[in-house]
């Protein structure tokens, strides 16, 4: 017995494929009307040599042996499949104000950036001179001497330390303010490496980075407690240590700094060609 018309419609119109094709075609009847051009490029898929060299390799580097033709034409129609859904999905404009998607390509854009910086190996020249302007780092026996406000963890910190420096600036007592902590207010005189100890290294290598000690607060540092306000009153190293005796410590420090220099620099070159308008409420 043959189903009757009306019931079949009824059926198909149940699909979730059906559903999927028509909204296709309401999209592509849309810019149709809109007048905008269907690029045929973005209709023709092509699955380059390269592109399954890409594949076996994957493939080989999971299960350690290269797959068998049935196997490769599974992995060529998947990643087919991949592309339609990523070209239709951007066609919906499923990229848009997505945040995940947003910080995946920001995420590659400085990867981007830091394969160039890592690509380009220093020269002994530019590590003596990043050694002689950072000879503290690196001492055997660098002391300081500073005074630290602890704010707490996570955004609301940070949110609090525009606060407090505008008070310390209005001349507040700074040993009243802050959140209390079992780390001592000020140290004199203490050893680069009980700081880190008892601060974390991350903290100690902010305080290498300060340009001079001065009767100014910086920024926020993060400790392996959260955020500190910083006050470096004095530095004291013992002198230049061989570029030979802490080369790897030097050229690590270097890349670093030179990644977040470089990333800068790519980023401000970028800006150049935006306009930018903020509207504040």
């Amino acid at each position: 017995m043959t189903k009757a018309p009306g019931k079949t419609l009824r059926v198909l119109l149940r699909e979730p494929l059906v559903h999927f094709l028509l909204a296709g075609l309401l999209l592509f009847a849309f810019f149709l009307w809109r007048g905008s051009e269907v690029d045929p490029e973005s209709r023709t898929i092509t699955v380059s040599e390269a592109q399954v060299t890409r594949l076996v390799a994957g493939w080989q580097q999971t299960w350690q042996r290269p797959p068998t033709p049935a196997e490769l034409d599974g992995l060529i129609r998947d990643h087919i499949r991949e592309e339609v859904l990523y070209r239709e999905g951007l066609r919906l404009g499923l990229d848009k104000d997505d945040t995940v998607v947003r910080r995946r390509i920001r995420s590659k854009m400085e990867f981007l950036v830091d394969a160039r910086t890592e690509a380009q190996p220093p020269s002994d020249a530019e590590l003596q001179a990043w050694l002689e302007r950072n000879p503290h780092r690196y001492a055997a026996e660098s002391r300081y001497s500073f005074d630290q406000i602890y704010l707490g963890e996570g955004p609301e910190a940070a949110r609090r330390a525009e606060g407090l420096v505008n008070q310390l600036r209005q001349g507040a007592d700074w040993l009243r303010l802050g959140s209390a902590i079992s780390l001592p207010p000020s140290l004199e005189n203490e050893p680069r490496d009980r700081i880190a100890a008892e601060f974390g290294g991350d903290f100690a290598k902010a305080l290498d980075g300060i340009k001079a000690p001065s009767d100014q607060w910086t920024a926020p540092l993060q400790s392996g407690f959260g955020l500190h306000l910083v006050r470096l009153r004095q530095r004291e190293s013992s002198g230049t240590p061989k570029l030979a005796d802490v080369r790897q410590q030097v050229e690590n420090d270097w890349r670093a700094d030179t990644k977040a220099r470089r990333g800068d620099e790519a980023f401000k070159a970028l800006l150049d060609n935006y306009t930018i308008r903020i509207e504040k409420p």
